[in-house]
């Protein structure tokens, strides 16, 4: 078990991953701060707690409204739980 450090919006969020899976954490990571950026500059500032939940529904949104399903129901399990992890690291 590895731990990387995620940046998101200028804060460090530890995550473990397996080992081997930490440039595809770190890509995800580099992802998901690049959509709470977005998010921010459109909406202004927002307190951490309402920028999580914002963007668990966006990103959620997306997901649900893609095209062609692309993702499993495991696979959405597998994100659902890890959005679970990173909130239960911030409250």
């Amino acid at each position: 078990m590895s731990v990387v450090s995620i940046p998101i919006v200028n804060k460090n969020y530890p995550m473990g991953c397996e080992d081997g899976q930490e440039s595809r954490l770190i890509e995800l990571g580099k992802m998901v701060d690049a959509r709470a950026r977005e998010i921010l500059d459109k909406i202004g500032p927002l307190p951490e707690n309402a920028l999580l939940a914002t963007l668990c529904i966006v990103l959620a949104d997306e997901v649900r409204n893609r095209p062609v399903p692309s993702i499993t129901d495991e696979q959405l399990r597998e994100i659902l739980a890890r959005i679970r992890e990173i909130k239960n690291k911030i409250s």
